[in-house]
C-alpha cells in the first residue's frame, strides 16, 4: 500500500520526500553566471527538487532554444507560448558555461520547438560541437524533444556522436494522452529511441525517463520498462512526479522507496543496463553515474 492512493489538496508530503536545499551561496552564484550569459536551466524552469543540491555541486542541465515551449504538457512547469527566433550565438555561450563550471559530463536539453523546420536539431548539433571544441574531455548528454518523430533531425543530432542520447517517455501508455501534449505519443517516443539506437550504432548510450505517481499501476510501469528495453535503452530513470503548480496534473500517489527498488529490479530484468529508481530521481540527476 502506498502512502497515498488519491489526489487532493490535503495530501501530505511523506517524510521521504522532504529534502534540504543546498547552500544558497552556490545556488545564487551559478544562477548569476547563467544569467550573465543569457542561459537557462531546466532545473529552474521545471522547479526540480534537486536544484539546490545540483547547483551546490556545480552541475546543471542547460536548456537551449529559449524558455518558451511550443507544447503544453500537464506535468511540466515550463511556460508555453510563441518562442523567439533561435540565437545563433547560444551554442558558444553554452560551451563557455560548461568550461567555466569544469563539467566532466554536460547535459543539454531544450524546449520543444515545433516552429522550427527541423525541430531545432541543427541548433542542438551546433551546441554539442561547440562544447566538444572548447571542452574536448567532457562527455555530452543530449535530452531532446521528439522532433515530430522525423528521422532526419534525429540523424542530425546523433551525427555529432553524443555520449548519451536521452528522450523521455514520461509516463505509461494509458496515461500519455491525458498527461502529455496531444502532439506527443508513447509509440513515437519508442520510435525515436529505436532510431537513435540504430543511428548511434553502439557508439553512444540511449536513455529515457519515466515519472510515477500519476495514476499508473505497477504492472504498467513494468510494461513501460519492458518497452524501453526493447527500444534499445541502456539507461532508464524512474522518479516520483511532483506537481509543479496548482494547474498541473495532480499527484495520485506517493510511491514508497521500497516500490522504487522493485522498479529497479523490473528494469534490470528486462535488460536495461543502468536503472536509477528513487523518489528524487530525475532524468538528468547524477547523470554521469552511468558512465563511471
Amino acid at each position: 500500500m502506498e502512502y497515498a492512493e488519491k489526489s487532493g489538496k490535503n495530501m501530505r508530503l511523506p517524510p521521504w520526500l522532504r529534502k534540504r536545499m543546498g547552500p544558497s551561496g552556490a545556488v545564487h552564484g551559478l544562477k548569476k553566471g547563467l544569467r550573465q550569459k543569457g542561459l537557462h536551466t531546466v532545473c529552474e524552469q521545471a522547479r526540480c527538487p534537486n536544484m539546490g543540491e545540483c547547483f551546490a555541486r556545480g552541475t546543471a542541465t542547460i536548456m537551449i532554444m529559449g524558455e518558451l515551449c511550443t507544447r503544453r504538457c500537464r506535468f511540466c512547469a515550463v511556460s508555453g507560448g510563441d518562442p523567439a527566433p533561435l540565437d545563433p550565438d547560444e551554442p558558444g555561450r553554452v560551451a563557455c558555461q560548461v568550461r567555466e563550471m569544469g563539467l566532466k559530463h554536460a547535459v543539454i536539453t531544450s524546449v520543444t520547438r515545433d516552429d522550427q523546420a527541423d525541430g531545432g536539431a541543427g541548433h542542438f548539433a551546433k551546441t554539442v560541437l561547440s562544447v566538444r571544441r572548447l571542452c574536448p574531455g567532457t562527455t555530452i548528454e543530449v535530452l531532446t524533444p521528439d522532433f515530430g518523430g522525423r528521422t532526419g533531425p534525429i540523424e542530425t543530432v546523433c551525427g555529432t556522436q553524443p555520449t548519451v542520447f536521452n528522450h523521455n517517455i514520461e509516463t505509461v501508455e494509458r496515461l500519455t494522452p491525458s498527461i502529455r501534449d496531444s502532439r506527443a505519443s508513447y509509440r513515437r517516443t519508442l520510435d525515436v529511441l529505436k532510431a537513435a539506437r540504430d543511428l548511434l550504432g553502439g557508439k553512444g548510450k540511449v536513455k529515457s525517463g519515466l515519472m510515477v505517481g500519476l495514476g499508473e499501476t505497477d504492472e504498467e510501469v513494468d510494461g513501460a520498462l519492458f518497452d524501453l528495453a526493447r527500444a534499445g535503452c541502456d539507461i532508464a530513470t524512474v522518479g516520483q512526479y511532483l506537481a509543479p503548480s496548482k494547474d498541473a496534473a495532480p499527484v495520485r500517489r506517493y510511491v514508497e522507496p521500497k516500490t522504487f527498488q522493485k522498479y529497479e529490479t523490473m528494469g534490470l530484468k528486462h535488460g536495461i543496463k543502468y536503472l536509477f529508481s528513487g523518489p528524487f530521481v530525475r532524468s538528468s540527476y547524477l547523470a554521469d553515474k552511468a558512465l563511471l
